[in-house]
């Protein structure tokens, strides 16, 4: 049997203050199954922001243990999780964090430069995964000439471009209007149907209906972890 895609037992983090330790996250565990799609709920300071960071190898625990496809990734050094992070992992923002000066293409196709991928490569794949999220023919735009809800579809490309296991979205329709917001959604719906697991951040319940699973956090705690019916799709 296969193991589960993330699994994390008794994980804490601890931020040194000038009042003592502060304790973020205090012993999670939690398991999440390859194409799972959960929400992740909860007030500021409930420790979820904490959590994805631990998660997307952005930051190593204070205590406990994180397996990632099986393999115990919670104390690995700074290079080792930085290789983990390019090969599994794609980032989607609530800011797009899109760089103004290139075009598109050249946007998505970064994670490919720290790869190491040829340019005409890079191009090539780039251009497959715009055409993936609805933008085909956009490749030689600039952030600045397209909308915001354009502006995350790129952004999604551009996690996919390494073809990763798992998406971690932090609040990807914080700066969208409701109609846009569906959209994207409903594009990571169709993803995650396509076998991509999802693990996104949300303050707005209607947006984590679109997961399966919907787990809160409270004072660095996990104080519920409900799953329910998915959200019908809609036509993106």
């Amino acid at each position: 049997m296969s193991p589960p895609l993330i699994r994390v037992a008794a994980l804490g983090k601890s931020y040194a203050t000038a009042a003592g330790p502060f304790a973020a996250l205090r012993g999670a565990d939690l398991s999440i199954e390859a194409g799972d799609f959960v929400a992740i709920m909860g007030p500021s300071g409930s420790g979820k922001s904490t959590f994805m960071n631990l998660l997307g190898c952005l930051d190593t625990p204070t205590s406990g243990d994180y397996f990632l496809l099986g393999r115990n990734v919670a104390h690995l050094g700074k290079d080792e999780l930085a290789s983990l992070r390019n090969g599994c992992i794609g980032f989607v923002f609530q800011g797009f964090n899109l760089l103004q000066r290139m075009t598109l293409a050249d946007n998505v196709a970064l994670p490919l430069v720290y790869a190491g991928v040829e340019r005409g490569a890079r191009r090539q794949r780039a251009l497959q995964e715009l055409a993936r999220v609805g933008l085909a023919g956009y490749a030689d735009s600039l952030p600045s000439h397209i909308s915001g809800g354009q502006q995350q579809r790129v952004a999604i490309a551009r996690a996919l471009i390494n073809s990763p296991q798992l998406i971690l979205a932090d609040e990807p329709t914080g700066n969208l209007d409701s109609h846009t917001s569906e959209e994207i959604m409903s594009l990571f719906s169709e993803l995650n149907r396509a076998g991509i697991s999802i693990i996104l951040v949300t303050h707005e319940a209607d947006i984590a209906a679109y997961a399966r699973r919907q787990v809160r956090f409270l004072d660095g705690l996990i104080v519920s972890d409900i799953t329910t019916p998915a959200r019908a799709l809609e036509q993106c």
